[in-house]
C-alpha cells in the first residue's frame, strides 16, 4: 500500500534523512520507532507532503506522491494524526470532527460522528466544548477521530500516546488494535516499545535518517541488543 523508497529530505542546508525506505502492507501495523531526533517525524510529513522531499520516492496505492500537495495526498486516503495534536481550539468537538468529514473513496460503511463517539465516549460527553478546553487525552482522541473521518486507507499517527495518563493510553491502544481488527492500515511513531509489540506486526527503526533494523515484533521482542542500542530501552 505504502512504498517509501530512498528518501532524501533536507531543511535548508541540514540534511534529515539519508535515503530512507519501508514500506507499510494492507491491513497491516507498521511502527517506526528510534530516539528523538532520528527522522521519524521528517518522514510521515515527507510522507504526506508537509516536507518536499529531495529525491526518493513515495508511493502510495501504485501513485508516486512524493511531488503532490499534501491534500491531494490526504485525498487518496491517508489519514494523519500529527505530532501535538492540532485539533482546533475555536471549534467545538463536533466541529472539528465534521470540518474533515469526507468519503473521497466511496467507502461503504464510512466513518460518521456516532462511529467514532462509540469509539471514543469521552468526546461525545464534550461534544460542545471548545478543542483548547479538552484535556490532552481527549484533544489526542479528537485528532484520531478527526483524521477517521476523513476516512482513510492508511492511518498514520505521529507519537501516538507521548505526555498522556497510563490510563488514556491504554484507551488509546485498545483504540487501534480495534481499527487493526477491522483491516485498517495503521503507520504508528511511539515510544512505548511494550504496546507497540503486542499491536505491530513489523517494526522499522531509525537511526540517524535511516532504517539501521526491521522485523516482526516477536523478532525485537527477542533482541535485546537492538532495543538498547537503539532505543534505550
Amino acid at each position: 500500500m505504502l512504498q517509501v523508497s530512498d528518501l532524501v529530505t533536507f531543511y535548508a542546508t541540514s540534511q534529515a534523512l539519508f535515503g530512507m525506505t519501508f514500506d507499510v502492507q494492507a491491513g497491516e501495523v507498521v511502527t517506526l520507532m528510534g530516539r528523538n531526533g532520528m527522522g521519524k517525524t521528517t518522514t510521515i510529513n515527507s510522507i504526506i507532503g508537509i516536507v518536499r522531499p529531495a529525491s526518493g520516492s513515495v508511493k502510495f496505492d501504485g501513485v508516486e506522491v512524493s511531488r503532490l500537495p499534501s491534500f491531494k495526498t490526504a485525498n487518496l486516503g491517508i489519514g494523519l494524526v500529527p505530532e501535538g495534536r492540532q485539533v482546533f481550539p475555536n471549534l467545538s468537538v463536533r466541529e472539528n470532527l465534521i470540518a474533515t468529514a469526507s468519503n473521497h473513496l466511496k467507502l461503504p460503511d464510512p466513518w460518521t460522528l456516532d462511529k467514532v463517539y462509540a469509539m471514543f465516549r469521552e468526546l461525545k460527553a464534550r461534544e460542545t466544548s471548545m478543542g483548547n478546553l479538552l484535556s490532552g487525552g481527549e484533544q489526542q482522541m479528537l485528532a484520531i477521530g478527526r483524521a477517521l473521518m476523513t476516512n482513510p486507507k492508511l492511518l498514520v499517527l505521529d507519537e501516538a500516546t507521548e505526555g498522556l495518563a497510563p490510563l488514556i493510553r491504554e484507551k488509546i491502544w485498545t483504540a487501534l488494535s480495534e481499527l487493526r481488527k477491522s483491516g485498517l492500515s495503521i503507520l504508528v511513531v511511539d515510544k512505548n516499545l511494550k504496546d507497540l509489540l503486542k499491536l505491530a506486526d513489523r517494526h522499522f527503526i531509525i537511526e540517524k535518517g535511516q532504517v539501521v533494523w526491521t522485523g516482526t515484533s516477536a523478532a525485537l521482542k527477542k533482541n535485546e541488543d537492538v532495543q538498547h542500542r537503539y532505543l534505550g530501552v
